[in-house]
């Protein structure tokens, strides 16, 4: 019975120490958790999509949204829709795809527990995304998307997810969170992102 208690105690430890949280940021009012679970207990509403890019379509698939813009328009569209069928949400949670799923929570708020989640990780590496780490942490280097060929080739009219732009920036410092010179990325707005070390 003892080591089994210490095998349990054991597997707790590693799971809570493998969860890296963070604060997530607020757009238009509402809690956005993208690639984080919210600690919160929560119930589901539905998800919305963001609709065509026409700025990329105009512009033959050159020149594409940032994630912070997607983000934006996720938001509007769902807030616009659930409006006119009298439905209020606390929050986003998107986990891949080109959807978004709107949330409520169902227990109270606290100081603990207020826009705090646990982040996912891409390619291995924990990812920010519109969040601030709660642990302590330097910066290491920008990184910069690259060009975006689904956008480019189709002439803007199929465009990257969320995750897909994501992926572009973990897989070019796989190697250097592999060599353990970077712990995490940050994106928070526009087109680059930054790789981090905790402290």
């Amino acid at each position: 019975m003892r080591k089994l208690l210490s095998i349990l105690v054991l597997f707790i430890t590693l799971n809570s120490v493998a969860q890296i949280k963070a604060k997530v940021q607020k757009v238009n009012g509402i809690e956005v958790y993208l690639l984080a679970e919210p600690v919160r207990e929560y119930e589901t509403l539905k998800g919305g999509g963001k609709g065509i890019q026409w700025g990329s379509a105009i512009t033959g698939g050159l020149i594409n949204e940032s994630i912070a813009t997607k983000v934006s328009k996720y938001i509007k569209k769902l807030a616009k829709q659930y409006k006119n069928e009298n439905i209020k949400f606390d929050a986003v949670v998107y986990t891949n795809g080109k959807q978004m799923t709107a949330i409520k929570f169902t227990d109270k708020k606290t100081p603990e527990n207020d826009r705090i989640a646990i982040v996912q990780k891409i390619e291995g590496i924990p990812f920010f995304v519109m969040s601030e780490p709660i642990k302590e942490y330097e910066f290491v280097k920008t990184i910069g998307g690259g060009i975006k060929w689904k956008s480019a080739l189709t002439g803007g009219l199929i465009n990257n997810s969320i995750e897909q732009d994501l992926m572009k920036f973990a897989k070019k410092m796989k190697k250097k969170f592999r060599k353990k010179q970077i712990s995490a990325i940050i994106y928070e707005r526009g087109k680059k992102a930054n790789a981090i070390k905790f402290n």
